[in-house]
């Protein structure tokens, strides 16, 4: 795989992780059943990367920043690794 592959292939990765922790954001405004699998999925998927910048950030009166900073983040980091892998 040359590396203009692996690094669409990086992008395709974060974008979809980034749609995983908005529909996360979207299940916390609505009344979703916490048990069904869908819901499990989807808080197993992003909760390893959520909870450690939660406990990083101050309080903030009951307002969750995480899922922000977390796709900022991300955003970041996978332009920056396409970038060492372009050249």
């Amino acid at each position: 795989m040359n590396t203009s592959a692996f690094g669409a292939l990086i992008a395709l990765f974060i974008q979809l992780y980034s749609f995983v922790i908005l529909a996360r954001v979207l299940m916390s405004w609505v009344n979703v059943d916490p048990y069904s699998p869908l819901a499990r999925t989807i808080f197993d998927l992003t909760e390893p990367v959520l909870q450690p910048i939660r406990n990083m950030l101050p309080p903030a009166g009951g307002l969750d920043f995480s899922p922000i900073i977390a796709i900022i983040l991300l955003q970041f980091l996978g332009q920056l690794f396409i970038s060492v892998l372009g050249g």
